[in-house]
């Protein structure tokens, strides 16, 4: 029964950051500009990994970053570490994308976000924003996309790998606010998502001492 309700309580946790971004982007959705991502990025596009075969070995192991979608996936909104470089050879037939670009997966794991915490190259699954300061933020950029996410997904959906494209951001719009506007939205959803991350360690390691607990009796 500990454990039902330790999950429970997780479970409801995590639904709160859900609720959050509800409250917070129904309210800007009906009162904003809709615009397409281009129209407020100083870059957009999908990352560059052009060389057949992709897994050639003098393309990695030099100092230029290179992330995934599995990094993407496993950051906490933002991306601090990665797990394979390029050379420059590889960096030659990529990209490398400014520090503070916002990442989109777009095959596999659909519509993860994560903002890049140094400069970085990445492949064709991923779709690159990078922001201009005077129309809006990475941070806007992340809450809003995971507020969206559920709708990107559905057009994903149906092929034997869900997949979403370029195409899908080039067509969609989304409401961008005033800065002042955006701030207070972040603002808000900063402090959801502390409580949560609060929540979620507790009843993480309850579980964990719970499973403990049975172990030992």
């Amino acid at each position: 029964r500990a454990k039902e309700n330790a999950e429970t309580n997780l479970q409801n946790a995590r639904e709160l950051f859900e609720a959050g971004l509800v409250s917070v982007f129904s309210a800007i959705e009906d009162n904003s500009d809709q615009k397409l991502l281009k129209e407020i990025a100083l870059d957009f596009g999908r990352g560059k990994s052009k060389h057949r075969p992709r897994n050639a070995s003098f393309l990695y192991g030099g100092p230029y970053p290179f992330v995934q979608t599995g990094d993407v996936r496993n950051s906490e909104h933002l991306i601090t570490e990665y797990k394979q470089t390029y050379t420059a050879d590889g960096l030659a037939q990529s990209k490398l994308w400014p520090a503070n670009t916002l990442c989109i997966t777009i095959a596999a794991n659909i519509a993860e976000t994560a903002i890049l915490s140094f400069d970085a190259c990445f492949p064709d699954s991923i779709i690159g924003v990078v922001p201009d300061p005077l129309l809006t933020s990475s941070r806007y950029l992340e809450y809003l996309l995971q507020f969206f996410q559920k709708r990107l997904k559905a057009r994903g959906e149906g092929a034997a790998q869900h997949n979403i494209n370029l195409a899908t951001f080039e067509t969609e719009y989304f409401p961008f606010p005033c800065l002042l506007k955006q701030e207070e939205g972040i603002e808000a959803l900063d402090k959801v998502s502390a409580a949560v991350q609060l929540a979620e360690a507790h009843y993480t390691t309850k579980l964990t001492d719970i499973a403990d607990l049975r172990q030992s009796l």
